[in-house]
């Protein structure tokens, strides 16, 4: 069973928090797709920064937004005005007053979606596929990772059939309901097709009772709250 499911999926309410924070009562599916509406844009509007996952938090009157990326400069901009403008934004898309949090992903070697992210552009670029996934394995491993797998499907250097390759170092035990197991799917756009690109990334086993929150290990970034850089506090006058 758990060579097939998803990893992250198998061990929510284990090991992993969810990534949607909210009661939903009647209006369960509405808020659902808007939780969707917003991830796509944040993924769109930010393609450059390195955004790794989106967690959405609600209260009656207020979506709090907290962004996991790789690099949190070009989300926050000059004195907090970008993330300023993301926040107009997206107050626009869902009619509420919004909150925007930023946490910083200290090893980017370490997240299968910016690894995965990071692939299918090198194979996008005309790099070669072996190259690129060797070259993020290595990545991960000096990163002290456990274990790291990467499965490409697809048209593999234009060929007339469609294959899979498959290329491990270390451990995967995806049965281990304790292994802190980070998983992503991407598609690099080829002009052969779509390659599909799976990514696995073993950081470790957790032992005992943890905190469900899919932030644990994360570094919180300047912006906090729609985004000045000094957190919104006053200055402090000097006697």
């Amino acid at each position: 069973m758990g060579q097939k499911t998803n990893p992250i999926g198998n061990r929510l309410g284990i090991i992993r928090g969810w990534e949607s924070n909210w009661y939903g009562g009647n209006d369960y599916g509405d808020k659902l797709a808007e939780d969707d509406k917003i991830r796509k844009y944040v993924h769109a509007r930010l393609a450059k920064a390195s955004v790794s996952r989106v967690i959405i938090e609600r209260t009656l009157k207020l979506i709090t937004i907290t962004i996991t990326t790789a690099r949190p400069g070009i989300i926050i901009g000059k004195g907090g005005q970008e993330v300023d403008k993301l926040k107009e934004e997206l107050k626009k898309i869902t009619d509420k007053e919004v909150q925007i949090n930023i946490f910083e992903i200290k090893r980017p070697e370490l997240d299968a979606n910016l690894v995965a992210a990071s692939v299918a552009r090198q194979i996008e670029s005309r790099i070669s596929f072996r190259r690129a996934i060797k070259m993020a394995i290595a990545a991960a491993m000096r990163m002290n990772a456990e274990g790291i797998k990467i499965q490409i499907s697809g048209r593999l250097n234009g060929a007339e059939m469609a294959r899979s390759e498959s290329y491990k170092d270390g451990r995967i035990p995806l049965s281990t309901f304790r292994a802190d197991i980070d998983y992503a799917l991407h598609e690099a756009h080829t002009t052969y097709g779509r390659l599909g690109i799976k990514v696995w990334i073993m950081k470790g086993e957790v032992y005992g009772k943890r905190e469900l929150s899919p932030l644990v290990g994360m570094t919180k970034g300047q912006g906090k709250g729609g985004g000045k850089q000094d957190g919104g506090r006053k200055p402090r006058r000097r006697k």
